[in-house]
């Protein structure tokens, strides 16, 4: 029926039930289970929950090294959670805010049997909403029924993981010119993907050659550095330096992607950021928080890049990464012009880091 809500569309209504404690129902070969995200979980919740069985407990291998957890599925781990663990238990692991103060957690039991693909699909869907990735989950039969029941989202696996995976289709809303201090000749396009995420920006100065390759600098947002002048990285230089450039040049396009974070998500960033002042660097405070080093998703330039007619860019950027990923996205990177600017004392950690164990070439 054309009125029912795709699984595109489900999928973007199960990120704001996670979002706001409000389970999920994920099924596959017969099986099925309650998903609730940790970070939004209630003890109400929780305790309505254990009344449908046994509760297990899923978090990715970043964080249950941390824990000194088993990671027996490889990139996740499933832990047992004891009938009388709460919320504040469950939290502890799911947040490392704590850990210096209380790094032992356990003892952790980690189950080995069975299968983890609906764990591993919670734990995408608590990423995808910026959540920390850290999902609880009650097996129940009949998944179908019990989401009609309870008006709950429902989930099949087999379109749900492709989903996840793929980009979503990005169009352009709008347009406008905008003068702006780095060109008077200057205008902004706004681009909506088709699962109702983030809006990404194209901001184009003067009109670039569609049939010559365009500096374009991928910027991801940055609140604390771009609007805050934040001193604890370069983003907010680099974002200047860049559309000054394009400005002296008479033309380029700077794409600014709503990935913030690297991908995580503002309030997980100032979790990282919390982390960095108990003495960890940027990377290993992903780490512990449950998620890689970078979870950006650089083809969404790459999409945008092509939608606007450019098919090859002199790339403003340090990190190898993007390069790589334009190029498999079939737009050309004829130049890598590199970009450094704004290193601080503040920051000169966080550079070494990003040099050392992210590839930049700084």
């Amino acid at each position: 029926m054309t009125l029912a809500p795709t699984i595109i569309e489900r999928l973007t209504r199960a990120r704001g039930d996670l979002r706001m404690g409000v389970p999920v129902v994920l099924a596959a070969d017969g099986r099925a289970a309650l998903v609730v995200a940790v970070e939004a979980l209630t003890a109400e919740r929780l305790a309505a929950l254990r009344d449908l069985g046994a509760a297990e407990l899923a978090l990715t291998a970043r964080r249950a090294e941390t824990l000194k957890a088993r990671a027996y599925d490889g990139d996740l781990a499933r832990i047992m959670v004891p009938a009388d663990a709460g919320v504040e238990w469950l939290r502890a692991l799911a947040d490392p805010a704590d850990d210096l103060r209380m790094p032992m957690k356990g003892p952790l039991r980690s189950l080995r049997d069975g299968a983890a693909d609906l764990h591993r699909a919670a734990i995408a869907l608590a990423k995808s909403g910026h959540l920390l990735p850290a999902a609880l989950l009650v097996p129940v039969s009949k998944g179908l029924a019990l989401a009609a029941e309870l008006g709950l989202t429902f989930l099949p696996l087999d379109a749900v993981a492709p989903a996840l995976l793929q980009l979503s289709p990005l169009h352009e809303v709008t347009s406008a010119r905008l003068p702006m201090m780095a060109s008077q000749a200057g205008r902004v396009h706004i681009f909506r993907p088709e699962d109702g995420g983030d809006e990404h920006y194209a901001i184009e100065i003067g009109q670039p050659d569609r049939k010559a390759p365009v500096l374009a600098r991928l910027h991801s947002a940055c609140f604390t550095g771009d609007v805050l002048g934040s001193l604890k990285c370069d983003c907010g230089p680099q974002l200047r330096a860049a559309l000054a450039q394009m400005g002296a040049e008479g033309a380029g396009v700077l794409l600014y992607l709503n990935q913030e974070g690297r991908g995580i998500g503002l309030a997980n960033k100032m979790r990282a950021y919390s982390l960095q002042d108990q003495g960890f660097d940027t990377v290993e405070a992903n780490h512990r928080l449950g998620f890689e080093d970078d979870e950006r998703d650089f083809r969404i330039g790459a999409d945008i890049l092509r939608r606007m007619g450019f098919s090859a860019v002199r790339l403003l950027t340090n990190n190898p990464k993007k390069l790589a990923m334009m190029e498999s996205c079939g737009v050309q990177v004829v130049e890598r012009v590199p970009l450094k600017v704004g290193q601080t004392a503040q920051n000169a950690g966080y550079l070494a880091t990003k040099a050392a164990k992210s590839g930049h070439l700084l």
